[in-house]
Formats: C-alpha cells, sequence, structure tokens
C-alpha cells in the first residue's frame, strides 16, 4: 500500500486516513468530520477541475476544497 494525499486520489478509490496535517482549527474541522487516524473512505467523485472533493467516510457524504484534502494523508488500497 502506499501513502498520498487524499487530493491525489482519483473516483472510487478506497483506504484508511493515516494522519491529518493542517493549522490548528483546519486539523480540528477534519477530526470533526470524520477523518480519524484509521478510518475507512472512499472517494465518491472529484471535479472536472479538481476541486472539490466528494469522500464518503463514516456512512456520510462530504465535499472538500483540493488544498484541504492535501493536509490529510491516506493509504489506498
Amino acid at each position: 500500500m502506499s501513502v498520498k494525499t487524499l487530493s491525489e486520489l482519483q473516483p472510487h478509490q478506497k483506504g484508511k486516513v493515516v494522519k491529518v496535517r493542517g493549522q490548528k482549527d483546519l486539523r480540528r474541522r477534519l477530526v470533526d468530520m470524520g477523518f480519524v487516524t484509521g478510518s475507512d473512505f472512499q472517494v465518491e467523485r472529484v471535479a472536472p477541475l479538481g476541486d472539490p472533493v466528494e469522500i464518503k467516510i463514516k456512512g456520510y457524504h462530504l465535499m472538500l476544497r483540493k488544498e484541504e484534502a492535501a493536509n490529510v494523508e491516506v493509504e489506498v488500497e
């Protein structure tokens, strides 16, 4: 398995959250949304220009901007 950032993934790729980076406020917001180490997720869709990215995590569908998604390190299956 390889470690990448969430912003680098393509639609329908699955993986696990490895680490959440970024400033304190952004990191807290991402953790509150469910991006906790070990959480499983799937990339549902990516907009044509790459922004935003739709992710399904813990049964929820979330939309993240590309720069927000770049702060989440993931392990891809």
